[in-house]
């Protein structure tokens, strides 16, 4: 029936799984980001590694719901192991996820390596889970991811209070009652779950990029976390279809790397054009208050020289105005778009000769508000 409407059906089956891999991966990834924990995605990644290994060599099978619990466990116990370490070591919580990462990984890629020298190596393919493989998602995988963004995101709505208390002090939330313990604990497993519905689609080496981007990306837009969750997950969705609809588009394009290139794009123009924290709008705040200041200075300058004069509306010549004791010789085009900004407001007048005087309003606004004491 797909068919029918041009819908190719194994695409529509990688797009609703990339889709709600980014989805619930962009939600719970702005906790990682605001706790500064972004590597921890990264840490329990790596970690699945090994739990893929052992399960298949248990079980002798491919089946993804078997080879996802092993990655699972071994994410569990990778987590526990930093939060311990953290805990109850002098090691620091980034050295801790570097130990971790580094061990679990190394363990993964020697089983890795043991499975393809044994006879079922041809039946492995564990691979996959390295790098990712979307195109070998099943309608029975979208279903899991279904379900596990449905319990993800349901928790997330349930203990929304002290996720966000959790996240932004925590000496608060232990002081209002809160167990932070197992509020670190609850985040910490319902990131390890969105984990590991995502190895098959992005792997190993790539997971911790959907759990960090969509939050940084969002983060550039608002102050409010609903907010901020709310565009986190639209932007992990949205570069899930983006980029499995072209890597389908192109002969063989990895689904993977694709969406997280389509996702840096969007994290990139975030940090560059969002209005609240931009690049681009900071730049220009910053030169917006640099003229503001150098016409307040152009201004001061050129009320002390017509107070030197019985006329105060006496015009100067612009080479006499140095708002700054290093300006000399001829005046600055900085000085120019001074004088021209405050001519624009009606704070000086330029005559014939292109020399400046102050006006009654000009003489008015730095008694009021730059001279010392004006503003009392």
């Amino acid at each position: 029936m797909l068919t029918t409407f041009g819908l190719d059906y194994t695409l529509l089956v990688v797009s609703a799984g990339s889709g709600l891999l980014g989805l619930v991966s962009g939600v719970l990834g702005v906790f990682a980001v605001l706790r500064k924990q972004s590597l921890l995605g990264d840490a329990v990644a790596h970690a699945a590694l090994p739990g893929i290994a052992l399960m298949f060599l248990m079980t002798q099978t491919r089946q993804t719901e078997l080879l996802l619990l092993g990655a699972t466990l071994t994410g569990v116990l990778a987590t526990s192991a930093i939060i311990a370490i953290d805990r109850f070591s002098r090691i620091k919580y980034d050295s801790a996820l570097a130990l971790v990462l580094s061990v679990f990984f190394g363990f993964g890629l020697v089983l890795i390596t043991f499975i393809q020298k044994i006879p079922t190596a041809n039946q492995a393919g564990l691979d996959k889970f390295i790098f990712g493989q979307a195109s070998t998602m099943l309608m029975r995988d979208v279903r899991l991811m279904i379900w596990v963004t449905l319990v993800m995101l349901g928790l997330t709505i349930l203990f929304w209070k002290e996720l966000k208390m959790f996240s932004f002090d925590p000496g608060f939330a232990e002081v209002a009652g809160f167990s932070t313990r197992r509020i670190n604990a609850l985040l910490s497993g319902m990131l390890v779950a969105a984990i590991m519905i995502g190895l098959q689609t992005v792997g190993v080496i790539l997971m911790s990029a959907l759990i960090v981007a969509p939050g940084a990306a969002a983060r550039q837009w608002s102050d409010r976390l609903w907010v901020v969750a709310m565009l986190a997950g639209f932007f992990g969705a949205v570069s899930g279809l983006i980029g499995t609809l072209i890597s389908s588009s192109l002969t063989k394009m990895p689904t993977g790397p694709t969406i997280v290139i389509v996702l840096s794009l969007f994290t990139l123009t975030s940090l560059v054009a969002a209005p609240n924290r931009g690049l681009l709008w900071k730049h220009l705040r910053q030169r917006k208050s640099q003229q503001l200041i150098s016409a307040e200075k152009t201004l001061k300058a050129i009320y002390l020289l017509a107070m030197n004069h019985d006329n105060h509306h006496h015009s100067h010549d612009m080479a006499m105005i140095k708002p700054s004791k290093n300006i000399s010789g001829k005046p600055s085009p900085a000085l120019h778009r001074a004088v021209e900004s405050l001519e624009h407001q009606g704070l000086v007048r330029r005559d014939a000769d292109n020399q400046v005087a102050i006006t009654p309003q000009g003489i008015q606004h730095v008694k009021v508000h730059l001279m010392e004491g004006g503003e009392q």
